[in-house]
């Protein structure tokens, strides 16, 4: 992989980057409908606990945390050990991002049933699950001051570090404003020394830096970029991974066993997310981060020379107000609030905002004014809305046939997304076409070889069909883009999702017609509410 020198560089400088090691106790991590409130953690290793665990004989894996005890939850039972934070470390993070979503840093709840859990017992696996291009959702480490690693390649299967999406510390925030790490925190052993671990793989196997405790290359690396001490006639710690200063800059698979559901490691803490998902903000460079206040901070950058910056706080009844500073364009606000399912979204104070059947949190890109006439609808498809069988992942898997009509002058070609807003507030997409050619008005049952086709939530090329889990009525919807040319991408089709194809149509949209559709599984009374959020 390219830039490899580059990182190697970083890395070894970090290495000099001192951490200031917290001894206060730590401010609960969230207040009013955020989370439960939690009681300050002892300073005292390992930590008052806030779930009940039975304990027992301290593990060999508290030690790697215990430099970070003033942040952290620290339990444990028989088989796994429980780290709780608030998801933000102790140094300074965001800045030399120069590829972002919009996304700033918030307090989560990783505590009580959401804490993140580490196995004590981990077992080899009958063969390694490779992270090349798999598990591109959720976390594959937990770091020992708290904080998530995440695949080296972001949910496109592209490598976040070399496109520009990570900061001076190998990390940035997710969709849910959530921070973690893409690369090894290798600057972590500044803190806890060479040859310690700096985090801990969710199979239970720890992950050391760059070099041995004495500075040598690592020998007789596996192909998941780990070796055995005890094999190799070396002290502890037995089997573990090291990183890398280059691809796959973590480690390359997991040793141990691990469960993966939906393109994840399962099962592990949800963040919560207040915002909706926002696109890309080209030219953007970010420059600085600070925090302001107690529970406020402020996000610094910079688009075509031209300062900006987002200055947002946790206000004392749980809402979020921001303030966005656009430079010449202004100055606007915002209140974000939490709602009773985990979701969030902007709202007066107090007041979540409802959501009704096919609306969604995660707006489209911008439109034209002109799209009242565009009109998507499906033969196949009852005026009570309702989605056949045959359509979903409980029949045959079709794809429904589609007919528009009203497509504004100048429509050079036409772009697809079926998605779904999950109670945890995920937006799941289950179809991706584009390059479907202006002169069409319909989609026949079954298309093939009809314009390009991405990736859903799972990551399979194609469409995937609705499996609704849980009891009531799920609601789909299916967007239809008018464009005025044909999306540009960087990379194949089979990476493309909805993400990268909203992004990519951005200022060529014409106009955009909607169709929802209702889904309730066989045998599942319709009108029921949903199930409660499925943690991640």
């Amino acid at each position: 992989m390219k830039h490899s020198s580059r990182l190697t560089a970083l890395l070894h400088a970090l290495l000099g980057i001192g951490i200031v090691l917290v001894t206060t106790v730590l401010i609960p991590l969230a207040l009013a409908a955020i989370t439960p409130v939690l009681k300050p953690f002892s300073a005292s290793f390992p930590g008052e606990r806030t779930l009940d665990r039975p304990g027992g004989t301290l593990p060999v894996t508290a030690a790697a945390f215990a430099p970070f005890q003033g942040r952290l939850g620290l339990s444990w039972d028989e088989d796994y050990f429980f780290v709780e934070g608030n998801g933000l470390p102790d140094h300074n993070i965001m800045v030399g991002i120069t590829a972002w979503q919009q996304q700033v840093p918030l307090p989560q709840g990783y505590v009580g049933e959401n804490a993140w859990r580490v196995p004590l017992k981990p077992v080899p696996a009958a063969e390694p699950a490779m992270i090349d291009g798999r598990f591109l959702r959720g976390a594959i480490a937990i770091a020992v001051n708290g904080i998530p690693i995440f695949n080296p390649q972001n949910n496109r299967g592209e490598v976040s570090y070399e496109i520009g999406e990570l900061d001076q510390w190998g990390g940035h925030c997710g969709r849910a404003d959530d921070y973690h790490y893409h690369i090894t925190p290798v600057h972590l052993e500044s803190v806890v020394g060479k040859g310690k671990p700096v985090a801990y793989a969710l199979d239970g196997y720890p992950l050391l830096g760059l070099t041995e405790a004495d500075g040598a290359e690592p020998e007789s690396l596996d192909e998941c970029h780990g070796h055995d001490h005890d094999a190799l006639g070396r002290a502890t710690p037995g089997y573990h991974y090291h990183a890398a200063a280059k691809y796959p800059y973590v480690f390359a698979g997991f040793h141990g066993e691990v469960a993966e559901v939906e393109g994840q490691v399962d099962p592990q803490p949800r963040a919560q997310p207040v915002r909706e998902a926002l696109p890309a903000l080209r030219g953007a460079e970010i420059t600085g981060f600070e925090k302001t206040a107690e529970d406020a901070w402020q996000l610094s950058y910079e688009v075509d020379g031209g300062k900006r910056s987002i200055r947002y706080r946790l206000g004392s009844d749980g809402t979020f107000p921001f303030e966005f500073d656009n430079g010449s364009d202004g100055v606007t606000t915002e209140v974000y609030s939490l709602r009773p399912d985990g979701s969030g979204g902007k709202g007066k104070k107090g007041g979540p905002r409802k959501r009704g059947p096919g609306q969604r949190d995660t707006p489209p890109p911008r439109k034209a004014e002109n799209s009242t006439g565009f009109i998507l609808i499906s033969p196949d498809v009852a005026a009570d809305g309702r989605l056949p069988m045959e359509y979903t992942g409980d029949g045959a898997g079709s794809t429904l046939p589609l007919t528009w009509s009203g497509a504004p002058a100048g429509t050079m070609s036409y772009a697809l997304i079926m998605d779904h807003l999950a109670p945890d507030n995920e937006v799941k997409s289950y179809w991706v076409m584009w390059n479907i050619p202006g002169t069409l008005t319909s989609l026949p049952k079954n298309a093939e070889g009809i314009g390009e086709t991405g990736v859903g939530f799972r990551g399979e090329t194609g469409y995937e069909p609705p499996h609704s889990k849980g009891p009531g009525d799920k609601t789909y919807v299916l967007h239809l883009y008018a464009l005025s040319a044909e999306p540009d991408f960087t990379v194949p089709a089979s990476n493309v999702d909805r993400e990268a194809l909203l992004a990519a149509m951005d200022g060529r949209i014409l106009a955009t017609a909607d169709l929802s559709v209702i889904y309730a599984r066989s045998g599942e009374s319709p009108g029921e509410p949903e199930g409660k959020p499925r943690p991640r």
